[in-house]
């Protein structure tokens, strides 16, 4: 798996593990750290993968785009380099989780909600300041915020561009968890675990479904979609799911 000095990616126990690392700068998002999340999902999952969680080292979760590296360059021209990182998390074929144990602000927020959940320290923060300094989102960006959040928050978000309480957005069901820091490991891996336990080849035919019709066209062509269905309703899992849920035992996946 890729391994480079600012991104570490590494499959353990079935498990995809995307770790930021840059602590020293808040993990913010440099073309070294884009570059390296893009690599990490937009490579293709072995069979034997079955859930992604992306995560940071240091107190920050990220802290967004680097300043120091836009001041020099200026700011990216739209599309921004943090859309295509966003479009691959988005499209990752299997669920992804985030862990979020600290702030997560404009990019960093980016990051976490276009994961399918995420679990975050009860003192973590979320937030979109970019008008407290002079910038604006690009279309991805803001329409992620509305998708998930709804008009009325997004304008909170948005124009106000205050951090909000991780605890808020989990009562408001904006993210999966929010929970003391110290459970925050034991909830993760409990997500996760849940997830690893479902059929594969279903897993990997709801995933493309759900982004399809949350992306709200009227009537997309899903042929494609059907087929994935086709083939985790006519699988051995299946089989063996149906099997088990009679016999009231766990079912054994094969991914077949």
């Amino acid at each position: 798996m890729t391994d480079t000095k600012l991104v570490n990616v590494q499959l353990t126990d079935d498990v995809r593990s995307i770790v930021i690392r840059r602590s020293e700068k808040a993990n913010a998002l440099n073309p070294e750290v884009l570059d390296g999340l893009r690599q990490a999902f937009t490579s293709e999952p072995g069979p034997r993968e079955r859930v992604a969680v992306l995560s940071s080292q240091g107190r920050v979760f990220c802290a967004g785009m680097d300043f120091d590296y836009l001041k020099s360059r200026g700011v990216a021209p739209i599309p921004s380099p943090i859309e295509a990182v966003l479009d691959a998390i988005e499209h990752y074929p299997l669920p992804v989780v985030a862990v979020v144990q600290g702030d997560a602000i404009a990019g960093g927020m980016q990051l976490a909600l276009h994961c399918d959940f995420v679990v975050a320290a009860d003192t973590a923060r979320f937030g979109m300041s970019l008008v407290q300094i002079g910038l604006a989102p690009v279309w991805k960006v803001a329409k992620k915020v509305v998708d998930v959040m709804g008009p009325a928050l997004a304008r909170e978000v948005l124009l106000g561009g205050d951090p909000m309480p991780a605890t808020r957005m989990a009562a408001l069901g904006v993210i999966y968890a929010a929970v003391p820091a110290e459970e925050l490991a034991t909830e993760s891996a409990r997500l996760v675990a849940r997830l690893k336990a479902n059929a594969p080849l279903a897993l990997r035919a709801a995933k493309p479904l759900l982004v399809r019709l949350i992306a709200g066209e009227a009537d997309p062509v899903h042929d494609d979609l059907d087929a994935l269905v086709n083939a985790a309703r006519n699988s051995n899992d299946a089989r063996e799911g149906m099997t088990a849920r009679l016999a009231r035992r766990e079912a054994n996946f094969q991914g077949s």
